[in-house]
């Protein structure tokens, strides 16, 4: 019998879609899980046809976390494994040229809770939810957490739900400003690949370099910034998308940001 494959890969109308693929542990990670979709973002960074990935789990859950059944008795310390698995993975999400959608269809917990967040958007069914759980196993919150939560809901906020490890329910998240959209369940994938497509039609380089000036910004100075951001506006305004857009409007008809390969 061949093995089910980790990840699961669909690409239609530009939109790349990576499926976390553990059902029976709601999608909870082990190193093949992990380094498989590290190396399938990469390659989907890479392909001229895809402009927009989601990442998102098969069957009821997003993703449960570690699946602590794999690392148990392992000869490996807990910053090993992270620097291993966890933190490439992270790194190559904040790091890719295209727009991620995390798209959360059930439970998003421990590091799973961090993959969630780390999109450049994220959208959940009605039955998302998300636990920061490390606490009640006396571990600290990992894969990114201690950075996306705080700047998201802010210190305070960040660290009761890390203390308490107090379950987020999709509306509260929507509230929270965890997710920028919530939708029904039955619906949820048509969704989610409806709104990825309005995304795939946008302008791929100037989202590209606004993705490159957000994250700069979150670490940086106003002034620092500001001459990041007029570096990136002569990359993007000597690209073919920003005469295409200034014609368009002239013209008062819709821009065209997609050309064939």
């Amino acid at each position: 019998m061949t093995a089910e494959p980790v990840i699961l890969v669909e690409t239609r109308a530009g939109v790349r879609t990576l499926s976390l693929n553990r059902p029976d542990k709601l999608n909870a990670a082990n190193d093949a899980l992990l380094l498989t979709l590290t190396e399938e973002l990469r390659t989907a960074d890479a392909d001229p046809a895809v402009r927009v990935i989601v990442v998102t789990g098969s069957g009821r859950g997003f993703c449960a976390g570690q699946d602590l059944g794999d690392v148990s008795g392992r000869d490996m310390t807990f910053t090993e494994h992270l620097n291993h698995t966890y933190n490439p993975l992270i790194r190559t999400i904040r790091g890719l040229g295209k727009p991620v959608i995390t798209a959360v269809n059930g439970v998003a917990a421990g590091a799973g809770a961090s993959l969630a967040l780390s999109g450049d958007i994220r959208l959940w069914s009605r039955s998302a939810s998300l636990i920061e759980v490390f606490s009640n196993i006396a571990l600290v919150p990992d894969s990114g957490s201690t950075w996306f939560l705080p700047r998201l809901v802010g210190y305070h906020r960040a660290f009761e739900l890390m203390a308490l490890a107090e379950r987020v329910g999709a509306e509260e998240g929507l509230r929270l400003g965890l997710c920028e959209h919530v939708y029904p369940d039955e619906s949820f994938r048509a969704d989610v690949q409806a709104y990825a497509e309005r995304l795939a039609v946008r302008p791929a380089n100037a989202l590209r370099l606004t993705k490159q000036a957000l994250n700069a910004a979150l670490t940086t100075t106003l002034d620092q910034a500001l001459e990041k951001e007029a570096e990136l506006q002569q990359l993007a305004g000597d690209h073919w998308e920003h005469e295409e857009g200034v014609t368009a409007f002239k013209a008062r008809r819709a821009p065209e940001f997609v050309r064939e390969a």
